[in-house]
């Protein structure tokens, strides 16, 4: 416990932030050197990568949301090895001993994830045991962001909103933030934190993934440099009928997940393409994600907001036909990446870890849902 504290002394720490994201396809890892906090936080990468489940595990984590007790007693600390193992990987590539680490946020996976419909409340679940990071990496890890948020009423995503805020927020003209992971989010970041709001659009890569697996019978996991979809041709009737899924019309605050976007989702779309090929799926619904997030900007941030600015980070920004999409969707928007687009949410969870430490409340309630703002996340020193 002395170490925790010494931490609040410290204004520069070296924090590693840990994830899978809802497209379970590995482990995030990156090392970050965080100065100060709150709005004196600054940031600087010093190294990132991501490590593939081994092949023996991933259909099995893929699985999680559907799977019984003891297999999910057992991958919570299966995965606690995992993201270990990830965690060891990455600081040895960059030598630096294991007692010179401060602190790691670890998001862990999301099993499943229920968000808050009227006065019941929301729910999720996300492993990857915290206590086994700490005994394997000899370092305090914070971990469980999300459910603090939902006790406190909210939807417990998405967590960018706040992370945004301290990272990109303009002077005057407010921008948006737009992560392409397996869920499309968007923040939008205003000069003011009041004013800031974020929620899920929709599927990003998670669909488009799931096809691929589920046509390719787990041979490949995802449309690489988009060539899938560059083959294929867009089912404008079909295309019409994703743009009607009732998610879509749900103002926000809103959050999505694998449970409506994943294997579910994609398997009648499959069974149903008729004479069309699996490229032309891929292709339909890489437009669908563009076209939703589109719908999005237009319906839910222009009435409230003006941006002209897109910051983009996740995969989904290497696959050229959904970015050519994206733009076309979204005129009069400069569409730009982010330098190290991949390691956008690895260095949220370790800021977010960093607030965690100080006692700072790192949600935002206008963007959650919640009733009022909240310290995310639980300790193991």
């Amino acid at each position: 416990m002395k170490r925790l504290a010494a931490l609040r002394d410290k204004n520069e720490k070296l924090v590693l932030g840990l994830l899978s994201g809802t497209s379970a396809d590995g482990v995030d890892a990156g090392l970050v050197r965080v100065r100060g906090h709150g709005l004196e936080t600054g940031v600087e990468i010093l190294a990132f990568a991501t490590t593939p489940f081994p092949e023996r595990h991933r259909e099995a984590i893929v699985g999680l949301g559907t799977a019984d007790a003891e297999t999910l007693c057992r991958y919570n600390f299966v995965l606690g090895d995992l993201f270990s193992d990830a965690a060891e990987a990455l600081i040895a590539s960059v030598g630096l001993p294991r007692e010179r680490l401060d602190l790691i946020g670890s998001h862990g996976q999301t099993v499943w994830h229920i968000p808050q419909h009227g006065p019941e409340r929301g729910a999720t679940m996300q492993i990857g045991e915290a206590d086994v990071i700490a005994e394997r990496l000899g370092t305090p890890v914070v971990s469980d962001f999300r459910t603090r948020d939902i006790a406190a009423g909210g939807e417990g995503a998405p967590l960018s909103a706040y992370v945004d805020y301290l990272l990109f927020r303009p002077d005057t003209t407010p921008r948006l933030t737009l992560n392409l992971g397996g869920i499309a989010n968007l923040t939008v970041v205003t000069p003011g934190i009041d004013e800031v709001y974020a929620f899920d659009t929709g599927p990003a890569n998670m669909a488009i993934d799931e096809t691929v697996r589920i046509a390719t019978a787990g041979q490949e996991h995802f449309d690489r440099d988009g060539v899938r979809a560059g083959r294929g041709r867009v089912d404008e009737n079909l295309l019409r009928k994703l743009l009607a899924h009732p998610y879509l019309q749900q103002p926000p605050p809103k959050t999505t997940g694998r449970e409506m976007f994943g294997r579910a989702f994609v398997q009648p779309l499959l069974r149903g393409k008729g004479a069309s090929t699996t490229d032309d799926l891929i292709a339909t619904l890489t437009a669908f994600t563009a076209l939703s997030i589109a719908r999005a900007v237009e319906e839910h941030v222009l009435p409230r907001a003006r941006p002209r600015e897109v910051l983009a980070s996740g995969g989904g920004v290497h696959n050229p036909v959904l970015m050519d999409h994206l733009r076309r969707a979204l005129p009069g928007f400069g569409v730009r990446v982010l330098d190290q687009p991949d390691a956008k949410e690895a260095v949220l969870f370790a800021v977010l870890a960093n607030e965690t430490i100080h006692g700072n409340p790192n949600n935002l309630p206008h963007a959650t849902g919640a009733r009022w703002p909240v310290v995310l996340g639980k300790v193991s020193p």
